[in-house]
């Protein structure tokens, strides 16, 4: 239990860089079907962000981020997702902000693991007027696992930054975490964890660490449908606060050919 508890320690006091509000979300371990297109729009605004320019970056404050995903199945255990970022501000700040994509192949379920697994490669670029980095590689093991009405979800991302203002520094320990339980068949509440805990190389304070917690809804509505909302609250100097963000999906699946 004290080395658990050390762990946890060392985790706090590590130092981070930014996170980004254009996709907040848990990932599954589930792939999209093969041969079946996932269309996802996030939508995600900061009431309360960074009000200055830092490092040349913009500030988020009462900004609108606007994420368009489209994800196509290859196998039944491999997908590739693809980005584009937009932000919606005044003073400016309105513009687009870059694309990504992002190969993700799962553990097949004739494995018969106890649990879901998966593992997601994302690279691409953003603009350097809404970040420090113009490319970035972010790797993302995903665990989960649902026990009846209960589900968890971690993600213990590696974000790297492959040319920009953190370039010089190695990969960034950023957990991601979600729990929530089904309160109907159609309903799920629970939370979302996002942080940024930095590499182990470097202790910065913890004001300048990055700590946002959520709390999100998930609605079952349809096969077809995705549907998760939630409001997070940013619990250091370094973290934006108050942000609510919608995520609305759309599954079109491969039409089966008959004779």
């Amino acid at each position: 239990m004290k080395k658990l508890v050390s762990i946890l320690l060392l985790f706090l006091h590590l130092s981070c860089i930014a996170q980004d509000n254009y996709e907040i979300q848990v990932y599954p371990s589930e792939t999209v079907a093969k041969g079946s297109t996932m269309f996802e729009l996030h939508s995600n605004f900061t009431f309360d962000g960074q009000k200055n320019l830092q490092n040349e970056v913009l500030p988020t404050n009462d900004m609108l981020h606007e994420t368009v995903e489209i994800t196509h199945g290859f196998t039944p255990w491999f997908e590739t997702g693809f980005y584009l970022y937009n932000a919606v501000g005044s003073d400016n700040r309105t513009g687009f902000v870059g694309s990504h994509i992002r190969p993700r192949a799962a553990v097949p379920e004739s494995w018969h693991w106890p649990f879901g697994a998966s593992l997601s490669l994302e690279i691409g670029y953003q603009n350097r007027d809404y970040s420090e980095d113009d490319w970035t590689l972010e790797i993302r093991p995903i665990i989960d696992k649902k026990i009846k009405r209960y589900y968890i979800s971690f993600n213990p991302v590696f974000d790297k930054s492959l040319h920009g203002l953190n370039s010089d520094i190695g990969y960034v320990f950023s957990p991601n975490l979600k729990a929530s339980y089904d309160v109907t068949k159609k309903v799920a509440l629970g939370f979302e964890y996002y942080g940024a805990m930095g590499t182990f190389a470097h202790i910065d304070p913890f004001q300048q660490q990055q700590h946002q917690l959520f709390i999100a809804a998930d609605l079952d509505i349809s096969p077809d449908w995705e549907f998760n909302c939630g409001y997070g609250w940013g619990f250091t100097q370094a973290t934006d606060n108050a942000i609510f963000k919608v995520i609305l999906g759309y599954r079109l699946h491969k039409k089966e050919h008959t004779k």
